[in-house]
């Protein structure tokens, strides 16, 4: 609020000049988001990147048409007033928060923005009260619709048959290589390495709130430990694995995670509770492995399951007996 004013305007004072004022500074900003994207996943994506240059240019010649309208009925000066101007009116997200989503997100967004601008100006029809002003919010609509459905084509004809096939896989291969193998690793590492301090304190001291603190210390240094590691021996450019970034965040809080699942239950006050507990935890963990293993990496549950059950009863099995001796 500026001097006691409100910042933003209400859509339904707007008159019908700015209404279309801020039609066309909408299609511009949509013309350039659908450009930015396409520039961004030329290399690695170059069906999608046509995919949303197309779209780029029916946005512009959208916008034309826009301008062509508004000086036909109002002059050649066009008031600046975009969606931050207006209460209510539908925004858009950052690019940066949507362009490392992957390849899925990104084409989401799309139909998003489409679909976004034609059930505002419904809307906003149905609101309206001015015969004149109710008719070029549905011309609007109509317009947005006819973009939605635009979009579609594009991408069933840009998109579709081994092009689109391959796009899809690729993008598939970088999640799986950028976030579940390193989570993955940093999973069975949390769950896995820290069995034995942890069961190895709780038997030997029997003090729940001993176990936790080692627990929990266990827990957070692997995270970091890992953490770093992941991000620090692979750059991901000649690997093709990702963002170093991306892949130690995954790695490190997901080994924090495996440790802090069977340290939780030693919270409880009495021992053998946390311990069973605990136990408890650690088969629902290992199981956790085996399914990850089986979805993303296509390791047969069966062989998944025996390798990191074995292993982790094998930890287990000896934290518990290095604590009661």
């Amino acid at each position: 609020m500026l001097f006691g004013l409100p910042s933003r305007r209400r859509f339904s004072d707007l008159s019908e000049a700015e209404v279309l004022a801020l039609a066309i500074s909408s299609e511009e900003d949509d013309a350039r988001i659908y450009a930015t994207y396409a520039e961004q996943l030329r290399e690695a994506y170059p069906a999608t990147s046509t995919m949303f240059d197309e779209m780029a240019a029916e946005e512009d010649g959208h916008r034309q048409l826009l301008i062509d309208m508004f000086q036909r009925r109002f002059g050649k000066v066009i008031p600046l007033i975009r969606r931050e101007h207006v209460a209510g009116y539908y925004s858009r997200r950052p690019i940066w928060l949507v362009q490392n989503l992957g390849l899925a997100r990104i084409r989401a967004e799309a139909e998003c923005m489409e679909d976004d601008a034609a059930q505002f100006y419904v809307r906003a029809a149905q609101a309206s009260s001015d015969p004149d002003t109710r008719k070029l919010l549905g011309d609007l609509a109509a317009a947005e619709r006819k973009h939605e459905h635009r979009a579609e084509e594009l991408k069933e004809a840009t998109l579709g048959g081994e092009a689109g096939h391959e796009e899809d896989d690729k993008a598939k291969r970088q999640f799986i290589l950028t976030w579940v193998q390193p989570g993955l690793a940093g999973l069975m590492d949390g769950s896995v390495s820290t069995l034995a301090p942890i069961f190895a304190t709780a038997f030997a001291t029997q003090s729940t709130s001993t176990t936790f603190t080692v627990a929990l210390a266990a827990s957070v240094g692997a995270g970091i430990s890992m953490g770093f590691t992941e991000a620090a021996h692979d750059d991901g450019v000649i690997s093709g694995r990702g963002s170093p970034l991306k892949r130690g965040l995954a790695s490190g809080l997901m080994t924090a995670i495996g440790g802090l699942g069977h340290a939780l239950p030693y919270l409880i006050p009495e021992f053998w509770t946390a311990t069973a507990l605990a136990g408890l935890v650690v088969f629902i963990e290992l199981w956790a492995i085996a399914w990850i293993q089986n979805r993303y990496m296509e390791t047969p549950f069966v062989r998944a399951a025996l390798q990191i059950v074995v292993g982790g009863a094998l930890v287990l099995a000896a934290g518990i007996l290095i604590g009661s001796s």
